[in-house]
């Protein structure tokens, strides 16, 4: 066998990486390819043995100062044999300095922090069916390119670098649902909603409070009634918990968030859902 060869993905090639996922029941966003590509298109990897892509693998440098590595799969048939440990070598080596984030399978996370990177809690995914709710609709608004700064700014309060580009795509995919929280003139958070193979998932959910991040949670219901509704939920945020648990919302999953530097320095306890467990 060849010796196992990394390069950098083409664009088109980052839909056979949402392919390996969907088979691995990731169950990913229909639009997931090209959204995520916006956030860093030199960020993205394969692994080839004889012309033969058996890996990928994202590290998404958003900044001078942050990165986040995901979608990270090793052919079924090539597994056990180091090839992913490669991989992951690459694109730590991409990243240079900067303090990079992953959302780790629990089962993994001895082999991560061989590595380097230390755990700091868990991110657990729940889902629900979702159901037809009144929301408070004077608040509750469609994102527009009217108030698309406002949730840039917004944004960098709950993640730890600026992700304008990567942000305006993903507000806009096909399909999907992105709605703002305003009172009295003031911005207090957005989510957005995607749809998936199976269902519909919300990320990022981000509010001031409690009752903004509900209100925004069940106006993201509106329109699909019945339909699945998944939720990723930091476990460092109690009050996104709760929220879980206000909606009957059943747990199915998790990672556990690591870091390679420490714990960036954000305002965790108005992060009510994760944008992807992919991108961070």
């Amino acid at each position: 066998m060849d010796k196992l060869h990394i390069r950098k993905m083409k664009e088109p090639e980052l839909q056979l990486a949402i392919d390996w996922a969907a088979s691995e029941g990731w169950n990913p966003g229909l639009h997931d390819a090209e959204l995520f590509y916006n956030a860093d298109p030199e960020g993205f990897f394969v692994g080839e043995i004889d012309g033969r892509i058996v890996a990928v693998g994202s590290a998404v440098c958003y900044d001078n100062n942050y990165a986040f590595c995901g979608l990270y799969i090793v052919d079924p048939q090539f597994r056990g044999q180091g090839l992913g440990l490669e991989l992951t070598k690459a694109r730590l080596k991409y990243c240079d300095d900067r303090n990079i984030g992953i959302d780790g399978v629990l089962e993994n996370v001895e082999i991560y922090q061989r590595v380097g990177y230390k755990p700091f809690y868990m991110n657990h995914r729940y889902q629900v069916q979702a159901s037809l709710q009144g929301f408070d609709n004077l608040c509750v608004t469609r994102i527009t390119e009217a108030n698309i700064d406002d949730v840039i700014k917004y944004d960098r309060l709950c993640f730890p670098a600026e992700r304008s580009n990567f942000l305006r795509a993903w507000i806009k995919q096909p399909e999907g649902m992105a709605l703002a929280f305003v009172s009295n003139g003031k911005f207090q958070g957005f989510a957005v909603r995607r749809k998936c193979l199976e269902g519909y998932k919300v990320g990022p959910l981000f509010a001031n409070d409690p009752n903004v991040a509900q209100e925004l949670f069940k106006a993201l219901q509106q329109d699909i009634e019945g339909e699945l509704l998944i939720l990723d939920v930091p476990e460092n945020n109690p009050a996104a918990m709760a929220l879980a648990a206000k909606n009957d919302m059943q747990q199915v999953f998790a990672t556990m968030r690591m870091y390679q530097k420490g714990l960036p320095e954000i305002d965790h306890h108005k992060v009510y859902g994760i944008t992807t467990f992919e991108l961070g």
